[in-house]
């Protein structure tokens, strides 16, 4: 089966995109196909593969993003719609549609799922410099998830002003933009030095989590793939 609709993601224009305000951002529904994304979300990663990270610091004194988090790895024992779905992800036709949205020649990817519990929230900042950005997909779904719980992520206008390596508030940004969470949606933002965005604190039952599976796109390089076989980091890149 498919779990990608190619054809809605290649139709995204790169050029609209790249305009799009206050930095490079789109919120597309229905890039998985409807039998695919319940597959997905039947088959959620069990909890217990996760590590728990809460209280790492940050950049520049950022606050921490508490939650549980799991990189995935050609090891990472995941259910089957998963590891078909991650196949499809390092096809050529989701690697060259991506890299076209962000201009870039040649990109490898990460995959990683982020679980968050109540109370816990994502502060704002940019994502690191060596990125050309990422998508996300929301994995929480009408009927067992609630729109005043939280969950969206928010797309922050600081005007230019802010410096990445800073650890402003969301009241220090001129306007947001809330992109959609619930259900069949997907997130991509090209990273700039202005690219902010947060998540404010969730609020919901102690029996839910807001899950998010998060595709990051890096520069292709080299250097830095056999760096971190070296270093026996459990970062893969594909």
């Amino acid at each position: 089966m498919q779990y990608l609709d190619f054809d809605k993601f290649k139709a995204i224009d790169a050029a609209d995109f790249a305009r799009t305000q206050p930095y490079p951002w789109i919120n597309p529904q229905g890039l998985l196909t409807d039998e695919g994304y319940q597959r997905l979300l039947d088959n959620m990663p069990d909890i217990a593969l996760f590590e728990k990270k809460f209280g790492y610091g940050r950049i520049a004194g950022q606050k921490p993003h508490d939650r549980y988090s799991l990189e995935y790895t050609s090891d990472t024992a995941v259910p089957d719609p998963w590891q078909e779905f991650i196949a499809e992800l390092c096809s050529d036709d989701y690697r060259l549609t991506l890299a076209r949205l962000y201009g870039a020649r040649k990109i490898n990817l990460r995959f990683h799922w982020h679980y968050t519990p109540s109370g816990c929230a994502v502060s704002p900042h940019t994502d690191s410099v060596r990125e050309h950005g990422s998508q996300l997909f929301y994995f929480n779904r009408e009927g067992e998830w609630a729109p005043e719980w939280g969950g969206d992520t928010l797309v922050l206008d600081d005007g230019g002003k802010l410096e990445f390596a800073s650890a402003p508030t969301l009241d220090d940004f001129a306007g947001e933009t809330a992109a959609c969470s619930l259900g069949n949606y997907s997130l991509i933002f090209k990273r700039t030095r202005h690219s902010w965005h947060a998540v404010r604190e969730i609020n919901c039952p102690e029996d839910r989590l807001r899950r998010v599976f998060i595709v990051v796109a890096n520069p292709q390089n080299l250097y830095r793939t056999l760096r971190d076989r070296v270093m026996r980091k459990t970062v893969q890149r594909f």
